[in-house]
């Protein structure tokens, strides 16, 4: 049961593969769909096979203009196979490894949709159970828990405080910002970044990062106080799928007198005002503060994401 990397060959059977366990999964329709868009592809799909048979399916994603894979969406080993952790293994560190030769710099983080509640439900739990073990003996140590939010329009549009003045700004302006809101983050994957590189670096990777998503960068909002001090920034973005909530952050002097809200106040109407029928939000399960803000502006909890990544280098 040697992995390997799907050929176009393999499509009729790698989209055939099902998976009846209760936990995120890619169905064919979306596979075809996102494969002739370039987000999936036949070398970032992984296989194990048993006489001819497909036992084992792991998909990669990524944008359509990525250089490498940046998530794990689906990972699959046949109930009849006896050590489904092991070959499930075996898959992750043989993608991990062609992607390493390919130039990528560290694995692509795996991405696992969870039902809220999931700890309540046996056949979720156990369904998680072998995917984590495995994911954490293939490297990818570092394990968040997350809330996926939404937004739509019966919710309503936030009104404006006029507490705080929104300004577009240059690229800099917001590094510096970026650089600042990271002191005392509660947001794991900012923590992690910070403890491998240090500030300016961890504000120029998240820099680099929202201006490489799909959302305007023309969106993006510096925040300024009534006596123009810098209070923070908001960041509309996008993912491939429709808008979302990118980035929000109030610089330590000013935290803890509501300002939180009026940043994601102004990142909901900016995207209300574009016509949003759905805006998309995450945030770390221990990032206590903005799960609560997100709940006072009436975004819905609709998820949990389990996330597994590498340390970072």
């Amino acid at each position: 049961m040697q992995p390997r990397p799907t050929t176009d060959a393999d499509l009729e059977r790698v989209t055939a593969f099902t998976v009846e366990d209760p936990i995120s999964w890619i169905p064919a329709d979306r596979y075809r769909d996102e494969l002739a868009q370039g987000m999936y592809r036949p070398q970032w799909s992984w296989i194990a096979e048993a006489d001819g048979e497909i036992v084992a399916r792991a998909l990669w994603w990524g944008q359509a203009t990525s250089e490498h894979p940046v998530a794990l969406d689906c990972l699959h080993v046949a109930p009849s196979v006896d050590d489904r952790v092991g070959l499930a293994t075996e898959l992750l560190r043989a993608g991990h490894r062609a992607f390493a030769e390919a130039g990528a710099a560290q694995p692509p983080l795996y991405n696992l949709t969870l039902p809220n509640g999931w700890r309540d439900d046996a056949e979720v739990s156990a369904a998680l159970a072998w995917r984590r073990e495995a994911a954490l003996a293939a490297g990818l140590t570092e394990e968040v828990e997350r809330l996926r939010l939404e937004w739509t329009p019966e919710i309503g549009v936030p009104a404006a405080a006029g507490r705080l003045v929104f300004e577009e700004a240059p690229d800099e302006a917001f590094l510096d910002v970026f650089r600042r809101v990271a002191e005392g983050s509660l947001d794991a994957e900012t923590r992690k970044n910070l403890a491998a590189h240090g500030p300016a670096a961890t504000a120029r990777k998240e820099l680099e990062f929202y201006l490489g998503c799909p959302g305007e960068r023309s969106w993006w909002r510096l925040a300024r106080t009534g006596d123009g001090a810098v209070a923070g920034f908001a960041i509309p973005s996008a993912t491939p799928y429709g808008p979302n909530v990118g980035y929000l952050g109030v610089v330590p002097e000013l935290r803890g007198r509501g300002h939180v809200d009026e940043l994601l106040a102004e990142i909901t109407r900016s995207h209300a005002e574009r016509g949003a029928e759905l805006i998309t939000a995450t945030t770390d399960t221990g990032n206590a503060p903005m799960a609560a803000a997100f709940a006072r502006a009436g975004y819905r909890n609709t998820q949990i994401r389990m996330l597994f990544s590498a340390p970072a280098d």
